[in-house]
């Protein structure tokens, strides 16, 4: 699904919040690869973003990393944010969930 490379996020010293994408994908994903590296340029420029990371098998799982849930919320009405979102949706995903969590330690 993304061709990003491996990389884990140096995330600041809990709490922060991350947003876990579980996706399964679609048969046609032209031009996902593209929006997918798009999106992330986009949310690394958005307030609040900490970093991202993302995995691939039979399902996509990608994790971006908030300060705030204000962070999230901003992002969630972004406008580019909104049409990648909805070509998702309509396109590239069979079936997908959206999970907020705060992340209270790490090790």
């Amino acid at each position: 699904m993304t061709k990003s490379k491996t990389i884990v996020s140096n995330t600041p010293r809990p709490p922060y919040y991350s947003v876990i994408l579980t996706v399964a994908p679609g048969e046609d994903l032209s031009g996902y690869h593209e929006m997918t590296e798009e999106i992330i340029q986009a949310a690394s420029e958005q307030e609040g973003f900490l970093g991202i990371e993302s995995a691939e098998d039979e399902l996509g799982i990608i994790v971006s990393y908030w300060d705030s849930l204000a962070s999230i919320e901003a992002w969630s009405r972004n406008a580019f944010h909104q049409f990648a979102k909805s070509k998702g949706k309509s396109i590239w995903y069979q079936k997908f969930r959206t999970r907020i969590c705060k992340v209270e330690h790490e090790y």
